[in-house]
């Protein structure tokens, strides 16, 4: 990976303008790092007004439609697989693995529109509801839900943004020249994917850098303030029942048993939220900014939307909306899609959209997004960053 990494603005201009109209947006051209002609109040105008109402009867329906899901897949995991012939267990087992783990995801995502006061007018609502659905999926809610607030409120900021913040090249650890190529992205990704949802909780692995240990189960965390820990140790406290119950479970069955029917699941939820964070984030498009040049709106506009075809739907969307989603959190999953239809007309080139298989973008995005640099190259002290080297 070499230093500058993209053609120069003029001809992104001329390629989006014939774009523009042909009616097709290129998704690796730059998104503008100039202040956005509009304002967020002009961007709500846009958007139907009954896009922003809450209802806690149409959110739960859908907690009990991927609860049901779940269930369903678990009676087919308890009663009819182990009945399958042996050789056809070793394909009806993974896929039991890989459906629930997607629709587990799905419930995730549910408990994550808890957390941003997204699923009811009510807080205490979202919150009751964000816990225990949180916590059965071994995520302390109230830790992760004000990590991730100020991720929302600091995207695209090399400062204080919370989560897959990019380094410069200068700041790239020792090790990093030997992982890239083929075989050392290969093990980073299945490193990141297996293990780096648990170990960004409990060590704040690829997170905002603290003065000092910083965990999500930690009350005393430098991520919190005083006013923050009491529901900190309510996170821990949710988290450790279910712990107790798995513990339970194996003792009555087995702790094979348990892997089976609910860790395998877990591992695919974790490395969907890792692969779904890393890839709405991280994109040769999208672009970075120090303190003296980063605004929340820019900041909101530097993600992108994908397409994982029917998975879009299985997780609620929050990947096909997700600059939606950061404009305006606290938006409902199910009006997200007209909302970012009605948007996209006013975002223009703010807007992207990358429509290229998950696989390939993920290879993509490992092999190109290595490290920021000053968009212009040419030393200028702006502030400004591209997201990625490409030479």
């Amino acid at each position: 990976m070499g230093g500058g990494g993209h053609a120069a603005l003029t001809k992104d201009q001329e390629k989006e303008s014939l774009h523009r109209r042909s009616g097709v947006q290129d998704p690796l051209l730059r998104v503008p790092v100039e202040k956005p002609p509009f304002t967020l109040s002009q961007i709500k105008k846009a958007v139907p007004p009954h896009c922003f109402n809450r209802s806690a009867l149409r959110s739960f329906s859908y907690v009990v439609h991927d609860l049901v899901i779940t269930g369903g897949l678990l009676f087919l995991a308890l009663s009819v697989i182990p009945k399958i012939p042996y050789p056809y267990q070793l394909v009806a087992w993974p896929l039991y693995w890989v459906a629930q783990g997607c629709v587990l995801t799905g419930v995730w995502v549910i408990a994550h529109e808890c957390g941003h006061h997204a699923f009811s007018e009510s807080s205490l609502l979202d919150d009751a509801v964000g816990l225990v659905l949180h916590s059965m999926l071994l995520v302390p809610y109230f830790s992760w839900k004000y990590s991730h607030r100020r991720h929302h409120s600091n995207t695209g900021s090399l400062d204080r943004d919370e989560v897959f913040v990019p380094k410069s090249r200068s700041s790239l650890p020792w090790f990093s020249r030997y992982l890239n190529n083929p075989p050392g992205r290969i093990l980073t990704l299945l490193i990141t994917l297996t293990l780096g949802w648990p170990l960004y909780l409990a060590f704040n692995v690829s997170g905002r850098p603290y003065p000092r240990f910083a965990s999500h189960y930690d009350p005393y965390s430098p991520i919190y303030n005083d006013r923050e820990r009491a529901q900190i140790f309510l996170s821990d406290t949710g988290v450790i029942s279910v712990l107790y119950f798995l513990y339970r479970l194996s003792s009555t069955f087995s702790f094979s048993w348990v892997v089976r029917v609910y860790g395998v699941p877990l591992l695919i939820v974790n490395g969907w939220l890792v692969l779904i964070t890393y890839l709405q984030h991280t994109h040769p498009a999208l672009p970075h900014y120090d303190s003296s040049e980063w605004d929340w709106l820019r900041g909101a506009l530097a993600t992108v939307d994908r397409d994982y075809g029917l998975l879009n739907r299985v997780f609620h969307n929050i990947t096909d909306t997700h600059v939606a989603h950061h404009l305006f959190s606290t938006m409902p999953h199910y009006h997200a899609m007209e909302a970012t239809k009605a948007i996209r007309p006013v975002l223009g080139e703010y807007y992207r959209m990358d429509d290229t298989p998950v696989v390939k973008a993920m290879w993509r995005e490992a092999s190109e997004c290595v490290y920021v640099q000053e968009e212009d190259g040419k030393g200028k002290p702006r502030g400004l960053y591209a997201s990625c080297s490409t030479n």
